[in-house]
């Protein structure tokens, strides 16, 4: 498990996540689906074990603001959008986005990568505002 002890919290953890498909989940969210699999196991827990797989390159962080972030299974370079309104992560097509280059890091410090979150909500429609 790229250099984890398989645990039991981390090999349920681990099923529910890489088993399907490409997913993008928070910690609450998936603390909900290991519970719902009979699983005891505590928030705590899963926000530890999402970092621990994050390091180990099994996942990849995507921080939408300050106090929420969502893991992605496809850890790929690529960019997000946040649905505000849903509360959810889903990937921009691959070249939506192009960047011309990458900014010129501070003297000593190289860029390792650039993360894009598009924030975006659902647009009123005429019936909605009237």
């Amino acid at each position: 498990m790229n250099g984890l002890r398989p645990t039991r919290q981390r090999l349920a953890l681990g099923e529910l996540l890489l088993a399907g498909s490409h997913r993008h989940v928070s910690a609450e969210q998936l603390h909900g689906e290991v519970q719902e699999a009979g699983v005891d196991v505590s928030l705590a827990t899963v926000y530890n074990t999402l970092h621990q797989f994050q390091k180990a390159g099994l996942l990849r962080q995507v921080a939408v603001d300050a106090a929420r972030s969502y893991f992605d299974t496809d850890t790929s370079d690529h960019h997000h959008f946040y649905l505000e309104h849903e509360q959810r992560v889903i990937d921009i097509p691959p070249n939506a986005i192009v960047l011309q280059c990458w900014p010129i890091a501070p003297q000593g410090m190289r860029v390792t990568h650039i993360d894009v979150v598009v924030r975006v909500t659902k647009t009123s429609t005429i019936q909605e505002q009237g």
